[in-house]
């Protein structure tokens, strides 16, 4: 469908709104050869190796520019309206992707991938999301200092104990985290819990259990706190009083020889310290060594829509294989990895990792299954308060111990899920279209501007290098909507809107000419709703409101544009929840 026929049938009124489905993926599916890539961010250069090694390939990719990527791929999962190749950075909810996935199990290209990954990635014998890389975590340390006074690397917390001893008897201190931000105190006290029963089948369970409410953490966390407590006792996790950055501290106290060790999630960008000292590292240690690990943090996931499989998507599917195995070749991983990366591990089983690199050892654990996922998804809410409390631990503030923590665990979350802000605070009875999402922004703010119109551009079409963050480019879907829902389909921009005044003759030609703010290429169509369904006549003047950035300078000149302060996300949400349930052909702007 031609760009200038799509603005013409985007001018909308609340009376009689035109559908339009440029943008639903199947829809592109039936109609169209185009293989649809979730996202481009980020997979530029294998994209290119792709377009080299199969040119016959033709792809197309999403348009979404909103402020929650993650949180919108799983909403488009829930209403099963997935692009082809579907890149996540998180695997909220794995049941689900092995509904809404092709089971990646039996195509060839798995034979290459470790099976320490293959296992994590399991549900019910079926892979459906699979890491494309990811960076590894453990302990750093002063790998030329421990050469220099032949200090072996311990293998559990009785050698690590020993070793601590040492390392004050030479004048340093053993190790230092870093405290600048809360979410190292947090991450270091789950990784020491891995190495005990949080990595298990019913630590997965446990976890799922404690963040919807149905479980807590005392009379679970006690011998995961004992082991922190241990770590603190022999000087291994002191807190760094000045909470100067990882880097620095890693610069600063491993490269002048002042600590050995340093526990953070940095990923570092090199393995020479200022000093030409070598950095090492080395797993988080389990009480006997038996459960040592480190920590795996995928940069995304990817899987192939089940759509693919059904008759008449061979040759889809055929693409999207041929495209999963080169990305799971050594030359698909290597766009990923340079210099500048030592901490990116690579999921394939056949790379050679060179006995003296910084995650030689994590490699061997991946193949051997001592590798355990970082622990975020699902947290992030409760990740901040819980991680200031972790800190005061490690600063050694006056009453706080592992049972107290236990107990301030519990109560952060049961407020958290009690605030009124985390439920849900509308209901979608249908799936809406990119264009009906607009209209219904549109009835919101032009309600909340006391205008007579609103102009919503909306992401139709997928533009390279200039994505549509100021308009709609997210779909709601249905089911109960919360805040987290309302921030997918929110603009980019926030935080102000701005109310035009314009003939309606004017608005008629700004709908139809769309939304170009560089000026290159196709415009982006408007979606126009009027209050009370009403017609504009030529001559009157209106009062118009747009979302922030979303018409040009010139047009803002000329039409004399007043901002207004107020969040977009904040204005709908409080809309929402007057409208108690929403669809695609209700609520009306009166």
């Amino acid at each position: 469908m031609k760009a200038k026929l799509l603005r013409r049938l985007a001018v909308l009124s609340a009376a009689a709104i035109v559908l339009l489905s440029a943008c639903t993926f199947r829809k592109t599916q039936n109609d169209g050869d185009a293989l649809i890539w979730g996202t481009r961010n980020g997979y530029e250069d294998f994209l290119k190796l792709a377009d080299q090694t199969y040119p016959d390939i033709v792809l197309d990719y999403s348009p979404y520019a909103g402020p929650n990527r993650t949180s919108y791929d799983w909403a488009q999962m829930r209403g099963d309206d997935i692009p082809d190749i579907f890149i996540t950075t998180r695997n909220l909810d794995p049941d689900l992707a092995g509904k809404r996935l092709a089971d990646l199990s039996g195509f060839d290209f798995t034979e290459h991938i470790s099976s320490g990954v293959l296992d994590q990635a399991s549900v019910d014998g079926g892979v459906y999301l699979l890491p494309v890389n990811g960076s590894v975590h453990g302990i750093y340390y002063n790998k030329t200092l421990m050469e220099e006074h032949n200090w072996a690397v311990p293998s559990d917390l009785t050698e690590l104990e020993a070793l601590c001893g040492q390392i004050r008897a030479a004048g340093m201190t053993p190790g230092l985290v870093g405290t600048k931000l809360n979410d190292d105190p947090f991450s270091t006290v789950f990784n020491v819990a891995k190495t005990d029963w949080l990595s298990t089948p019913e630590g997965a369970d446990w976890e799922q259990e404690f963040l919807s409410g149905g479980a807590p953490a005392a009379g679970i966390w006690e011998t995961a706190m004992e082991d922190v407590q241990r770590y603190i006792d022999m000087g291994m996790f002191s807190a760094d009083l000045k909470e100067r950055s990882n880097q620095d501290l890693i610069d600063e106290e491993l490269g002048n020889r002042r600590t050995m060790f340093f526990t953070s999630m940095l990923d570092v960008s090199t393995t020479e310290l200022p000093t030409g000292d070598q950095l090492g590292m080395m797993p988080y240690l389990s009480r006997d060594g038996s459960k040592n690990v480190y920590i795996y943090q995928p940069s995304a996931y990817i899987g192939i829509s089940r759509r693919l499989t059904e008759p008449g998507n061979e040759k889809k599917l055929e693409d999207a294989v041929r495209l999963l195995s080169l990305l799971y070749s050594p030359e698909g991983q290597a766009v990923f990895s340079g210099k500048l990366k030592p901490c990116l591990l690579s999921p394939l089983d056949n790379e050679e990792i060179p006995e003296d690199a910084l995650i030689y050892d994590a490699w061997q654990a991946q193949r051997e299954g001592r590798i355990a996922p970082v622990t975020y998804t699902g947290w992030e809410h409760v990740l901040y308060d819980m991680g200031k409390v972790f800190k005061r631990w490690l600063q050694g503030e006056e009453g706080l111990d592992g049972q107290t923590c236990i107990s301030l665990m519990d109560a952060l979350q049961t407020s958290y899920l009690s605030h009124p802000d985390n439920t849900d605070v509308c209901e979608s009875t249908a799936n809406f279209t990119l264009e009906e999402t607009a209209a219904l922004a549109g009835k919101a703010l032009g309600n909340a501007a006391g205008a007579d119109a609103a102009m919503i551009p909306v992401a139709s079409f997928y533009k390279k290098g200039d994505l549509l963050s100021a308009g709609i480019s997210g779909k709601l879907y249905k089911g109960m909507i919360d805040a987290d829902i309302i921030s997918t389909v929110s603009p980019g921009y926030d935080g102000e809107y701005a109310v035009l005044t314009m003939t309606g003759a004017q608005v008629r030609e700004m709908a139809e000419e769309g939304f170009n703010l560089s000026g290159k290429g196709d415009a982006y169509p408007y979606v126009l709703v009027t209050k009370g369904g009403a017609s504009l006549e030529d001559d009157q003047t209106y009062q118009v409101a747009f979302l922030t950035r979303s018409y040009t300078k010139q047009a803002g000149e000329l039409y004399h544009a007043r901002l207004e302060e107020g969040s977009f996300t904040d204005i709908f949400r409080e809309w929402l929840k007057e409208q108690q349930s929403v669809s695609p052909d209700g609520n009306p702007w009166e």
